[in-house]
Formats: C-alpha cells, structure tokens, sequence
C-alpha cells in the first residue's frame, strides 16, 4: 500500500509540467474523496469485501493525495507568489500546513471517539471535495510560464 505514495510523487513528478500543477490538484482532491469514500462505505460492509474495499480506499487515497495535494502544495507555494515575497509566501503557506497538521492530529481522536469511523470518514470526503472546488475556483496555472515574469 505504501508503495502507491512513491508511485503518486513519481507520477505528480512526470505529469506537473504536462498536465498542469492545478489540474492534478483538482484530480487529486478528488481521488482523495473517492478513497475515503470507498474505505466509509466499507465500515457498513462485512465479510472479505469490507476489507477489499478498504485497501482499494487506502491505495487510492495514498496515490492520489501522493499525485495532488500532497506533491503541489510544496511546488505550488514556491511559485505563486511574486518574486520579491517568494520566500516569506512559501513560508507562510507551510506554517499553515503545518498548523492544520498539528490540529488534525489533536482532534482526529476527539472527532472519531465523538462521531465514529463512517461519519468521520465522510467529513475528511465532505473536505476533500471543498479542496477542489476552492483550488479549481482560485486557481492560478503556473506550468507552462515563466515564474519570473508573472
């Protein structure tokens, strides 16, 4: 399973320029939400099929979140912003990141004691479907230009 987070960074690697920084961010939001939901649904499952599903969720979730999200981000912040804030921007961006990680861990024990596996599983869908539409809303392609002229 873990060997799908290599092959997203690989693939995000081979395809940002190609397909585009924002695109894959979007597909990959959207892969993530499609995993998540797969590994939801399988909580109501039993038998062989429930674990089939999960892993198909998780290999899904770990490719896609590898392919977008999680690879992008990191190139993306590193360009948007103009050159003379580039480093403070980028900065800022993984203070964010890191601050939302850092909640995350503290509150997804507290969340999933409090809701349960199935309906926190499809809050971590309901986000990762508000990912893309705010990332295809305020998009900005950087593939394809010049960095410096924009």
């Amino acid at each position: 399973m873990d060997c799908l987070l290599i092959v997203g960074v690989i693939c995000a690697i081979i395809f940002s320029e190609s397909i585009g920084r924002m695109k894959l961010q979007i597909y990959g939001f959207i892969g993530c939400a499609v995993g998540l939901l797969c590994a939801a649904v399988s909580v109501k499952m039993h038998g062989d099929y429930q674990m089939y599903l999960l892993f198909l969720g998780f290999m899904l979730f770990n490719f896609m979140n590898n392919l977008g999200p999680n690879a992008q981000t990191y190139l993306i912040s590193g360009e948007v912003f103009p050159v003379k804030i580039r480093a403070k921007g980028a900065g800022f961006a993984a203070s964010i990141a890191k601050f939302g990680a850092i909640l995350t861990a503290f509150l997804f024990p507290i969340l999933l004691h409090g809701i349960g596996v199935f309906s926190l599983l499809l809050c971590l869908v309901v986000t990762s479907l508000l990912g893309a539409w705010v990332t295809h809303k305020y998009r900005f392609e950087t593939s394809g230009r010049n960095i410096e002229s924009m």
